[in-house]
């Protein structure tokens, strides 16, 4: 009876066990980020391999999105001969959730991935103890300077977004049928700078999101390979759980009106 209790406490206990080592990890990283030395190097090492590098697939998945979804809204509103509200719906959605969530989506599956493999790596190996050797404190060393690039270049990565995903919907409805001149007008009326900020405006908590899980999971790894594997994916995926929770709560708070 007690094994079955425990078995259905466990839950539970990793879901607080998560959150306490995560807000640990923060409160150090924070700390740690105005003592030195400053790990400068890795920072833009880390800034070119989360920013830099996810270009080409953040671009792409947004360009695809809007594409889509013009394609769709096309051929939905010229039946109520509404075709003038395509770039302003296609360009709000990709500026307010779809550019965001989706570059935020791409960097916890490439870059979150590779941050928890790593350190996973190191820990089986005990090369974080070899750091703690010579003197290198791990979250100095390997947190904070992926916290600072994940902050840093996810807004970035939004906006290439949001871009790539307006122009994709611009090529496609021209296919369809609504005029080039008819979808810039649309956003020109409907659109406002505020729904770039918004979206962009959220890209912060993302990063600070995916660095932390990370960073978490891959300090957390046990069990050798098979532990390496395991804590990966756990990064990935509760990475992407929070990221869309998040999602909702900074949408409600920043388009409330």
């Amino acid at each position: 009876m007690a094994t079955r209790a425990t078995r259905l406490l466990d839950p539970i206990n990793s879901a607080l066990t998560f959150v306490g080592e995560v807000s640990i990890m923060l409160g150090d990283a924070t700390a740690r980020l105005f003592r030195r030395p400053f790990e400068f190097k890795e920072t833009i090492n880390q800034m070119s391999s989360i920013g830099v590098a996810s270009v080409p697939i953040v671009v792409l998945t947004g360009f695809s999105s809007g594409a889509v979804l013009a394609l769709y809204l096309s051929q939905f509103l010229q039946t109520y001969n509404a075709t003038s509200f395509v770039g302003a719906t296609v360009t709000l959605s990709v500026a307010r959730e779809i550019g965001p969530v989706i570059s935020a989506i791409m960097v916890a599956a490439r870059c979150g991935s590779a941050m928890a493999a790593q350190i996973g790596t190191m820990k089986v190996t005990e090369q974080i103890d070899a750091l703690r050797m010579l003197s290198v404190h791990p979250t100095s060393y390997l947190v904070v300077p992926r916290i600072v690039a994940c902050i840093t270049m996810l807004p970035i990565l939004a906006l290439l977004a949001i871009y790539s995903g307006a122009l994709g919907g611009y090529i496609v409805s021209g296919f369809a049928g609504v005029t080039h001149s008819s979808y810039v007008m649309s956003i020109q009326q409907f659109v406002k700078p505020s729904d770039f900020i918004g979206g962009i405006m959220k890209m912060p908590v993302f990063g600070l999101i995916i660095a932390l899980v990370s960073c978490q999971q891959g300090m957390a790894t046990k069990d050798g390979a098979v532990g390496v594997g395991r804590n990966t994916t756990n990064a990935v995926v509760i990475s992407m759980v929070l990221i869309y929770v998040a999602n909702f709560f900074l949408a409600k708070v920043i388009f409330a009106n």
